[in-house]
This record gives structure tokens, sequence and C-alpha cells, in this order.
């Protein structure tokens, strides 16, 4: 776990990274994961726009990206891109569901199409006062979270929805629209319960669509928001009084059928009414998110957690077997 001080200045926020992880080694997985999803022509022509950018990025992340370049020896531009890079390629499922009780239990796989990424996934908490106000799972290097909790208020996970190209979403950027990852962070610092981070992830502008899946801590307290940049496309609730005890999301709308070829939806689906409602707990709900497909060979890690329980958070790095070629699904 490493821990990461708000209350100092934002430029030394992430200085704890160089005693986990050699400078030399973090450098070479931000050039592989930049090299690999950027095209060449595109990285020399959209420079000048990302130094641009970091007039535009939003408090404190403009200067925990200056200090992250520093930490690494890199060019700034580089940590900008490496950051837009993690927005764009996430390709994730994420199951809320509510037990017979009424207790809520949030799981998610994160995929991504870097394997080097499992020797850089971190749990973070970030502190205030001396006490943790949040704690997320991310990547070093990236000032995002994809996933998080606030204690005893709310949890939060997001998905891709693939819409338009990420330098189109790059130039959204200029026009002070927000990362996907960085809202749900500012969420986890900012909201006040899980009504107001439904608010807050629902409304605010953002650089691309995404899908935000958020539980709470009382009876039906879930939801999946289906995002479009300016706001929301569709809200999703729990409806456990009407059997909807559970919901599932990974990349695409869920009122459309998925792609014959990815089939994740259907085996988490198939997997939780094996299970059922009586049943879903920590580990069975753990057990889902680990049956092939859902569970690939681009899994990252696979996170617990329940904001009514929130000793309970857990990360775990993953190594599945079956290859899905989800940088393909999204034709």
């Amino acid at each position: 776990m490493l821990t990461v001080n708000l209350d100092v200045p934002p430029e030394e926020r992430w200085a704890p990274l160089v005693e986990l992880f050699d400078e030399h080694f973090l450098r070479q997985v931000a050039a592989e994961v930049i090299e690999s999803t950027v095209p060449k022509w595109v990285h020399h022509a959209v420079i000048p726009i990302v130094n641009a950018l970091e007039k535009y990025m939003p408090p404190p992340y403009a200067k925990e990206i200056q200090g992250m370049a520093s930490y690494y020896g890199a060019n700034i531009a580089d940590i900008v891109l490496l950051n837009f890079a993690y927005e764009v390629t996430a390709f994730c499922s994420s199951i809320i569901t509510q037990d017979s009780k009424g207790n809520i239990y949030h799981g998610r796989n994160l995929d991504y199409p870097h394997d080097v990424l499992r020797n850089i996934t971190i749990d973070v908490s970030f502190i205030q006062n001396g006490k943790e106000l949040y704690r997320g799972t991310t990547f070093a290097g990236y000032v995002g979270l994809w996933t998080g909790q606030s204690s005893k208020k709310f949890t939060v996970s997001g998905d891709q929805r693939s819409k338009g190209y990420w330098w189109e979403n790059v130039i959204a950027a200029v026009m002070e629209s927000a990362p996907a990852s960085w809202l749900v962070r500012q969420t986890l610092e900012e909201a006040a319960n899980f009504q107001d981070a439904v608010m807050r992830l629902s409304k605010v502008p953002l650089i691309a669509d995404v899908y935000y899946i958020v539980g709470g801590i009382h009876p039906g307290e879930g939801v999946v928001i289906t995002r479009d940049r300016r706001g929301p496309a569709d809200i999703w609730p729990l409806d456990p009084l009407n059997g909807a005890w559970y919901r599932v999301e990974t990349n695409y709308d869920h009122w459309l059928p998925t792609p014959s070829r990815d089939y994740r939806r259907a085996a988490a689906t198939e997997a939780l009414n094996a299970t059922g409602q009586d049943q879903i707990n920590f580990e069975t709900l753990y057990k889902v998110l680990s049956v092939v497909p859902v569970c690939n060979r681009m899994t990252i890690y696979t996170t617990m957690m329940s904001a009514a329980e929130p000793e309970n958070y857990k990360t775990v790095v993953r190594e599945c077997m079956q290859w899905v070629n989800l940088s393909k699904l999204t034709d």
C-alpha cells in the first residue's frame, strides 16, 4: 500500500514511488505503454498540444504530473501522454450486487493490453490530517483512479465506453473537460455520500464516454451510469425488490447486445444466477470475477470492495490464462 499525503504540495505527493520502483524501470514501462498505444506520427504531432494542455489541467493534477516527471527523470509531455494513454485503453468488467440482507458488494476486473502493468499495480491510501480520506488502485505514474473507495460512503469503478479516437479526447480536454479517472478521484475526495457521488459522476463534462459503477452503504444503493461526454446517457440502478439484485457492466451499453466474440457479460450473469442472492459475498463475487472469460489474459487485477466494510478492500494481481482480444471488441 502506497501512501499519498494530500497535505504536502502536489509536486511532492508521489515521491514515495521512488522507494518502490526503480526510475529506469518506470521510464521503460511508460515508453512501452505510449509506443504501443499512441501511433508515432500522432505522438510527435500532439506534443505541442500536450505541452499546452498542461495549462488547462485542473489543480492539483498538473502539479502532481510535474512532480511525477521529475521523479521519472522524464519529459512532462511523455507523462501527460502516459496518463491519457491509460484513459483510452481500459477494458473492464464491473459488478455491483446486493445480498438478501441488503449488504452491497462491488467487484471489478481491470483489463489492459499491457502485461507489464501487473508489475506496477498499486493500492494507494490518500491521507489528510493523518487519516485516510479515500483509497484506490492504480498504476505507478498514473494520477487518476479507475477503482476506489470512500470509507462508509461509496465505492466506484470506471469501465471504458469506446466512442471516438483518443486524440479527439485530448482536444476535448483542451476545452476544459475532465479525464474520466480524474473525476473518479475528485469524487472520492469531495463527495459526501452515495447520492452526491452519483450526481457528480453523472454531470461533470468528460473527455471521453465511460461507464461509472457506484455502490453505497444502504440497500438499493447501486447504479451503473452510462456517460456521454456532456452528461448521462442512462442511469441503471439496482432494483432488488423486483429481482434485479445485481448489475453487470463490461464495455457496452446494457440495453444493446454484446458482440458475439465477447461473452464476458453473459458468463458473469450466468455465474451470478448460479450463485444466488442468498450466497453472494466477497468470496463468491470474487469467484464470479474469476470465471473465464470475465477473467482473461488481459486482466491485470481484480478489486473487491464494500464501503460499509472498508477494511475488506482487496486487490489481487491476476494471471488468467485464456486470451480474449478485447482490443478488437469495440469495432
